[in-house]
């Protein structure tokens, strides 16, 4: 008997899933970037491998979603893979509240992406909707521990923090596409 056939994703499923893959990937290599620099003896080294596990497992849920809906990875991702550890690493160089300060604006741009997302989806997809708004939630709480350890103390916050979430908004609008 042959498989059924399966039914087209629509084209706006497929782009939330692609940029949600690529997004937790970056996330991902963003801080395998700070742990190269600052390893696990480094003032928010635990806190940082904390995040990191989840990010991972968030990835895995794309990752999933990619093969089980039939949607294609970003065609970026191995910039992103680049970037992403580059970013990482230039944050923790800097120093720990520099990090902190890329995980707060990292972290802030993805909330809000997420938001947008669930609202979208509205009641379509409901196992989608279920993982996007479990990840939305830990990357709020990553958000917070950011500022509680000091993201707002790094140097030229203002300045680190827009740059960097701006990079954000661009890095999605470039995933959900290419």
């Amino acid at each position: 008997m042959a498989d059924p056939v399966k039914k087209p994703l629509p084209k706006a499923i497929e782009r939330m899933i692609r940029v949600d893959q690529a997004g937790e990937y970056g996330a991902v290599r963003i801080y395998a970037g700070q742990m190269a620099v600052m390893g696990d003896r480094g003032p928010h080294g635990g806190r940082i491998a904390h995040m990191m596990e989840q990010e991972v497992v968030h990835r895995q849920w794309f990752d999933q979603f990619l093969v089980e809906r039939g949607a294609r990875p970003t065609l970026l991702q191995p910039f992103w893979h680049v970037a992403g550890f580059a970013l990482g690493a230039a944050t923790a160089l800097i120093g720990p509240e520099a990090a902190m300060a890329c995980t707060a604006a990292v972290e802030t741009e993805i909330d809000l992406h997420y938001t947008k997302q669930l609202e979208e989806l509205g009641q379509d997809e409901p196992e989608i909707a279920e993982k996007i708004a479990k990840a939305r939630d830990e990357e709020r709480e990553h958000r917070d521990i950011a500022f509680e350890q000091g993201a707002e103390k790094a140097p030229a916050y203002p300045l680190l923090s827009g740059a960097i979430r701006l990079g954000c908004k661009v890095a999605i609008a470039l995933s959900e596409r290419i």
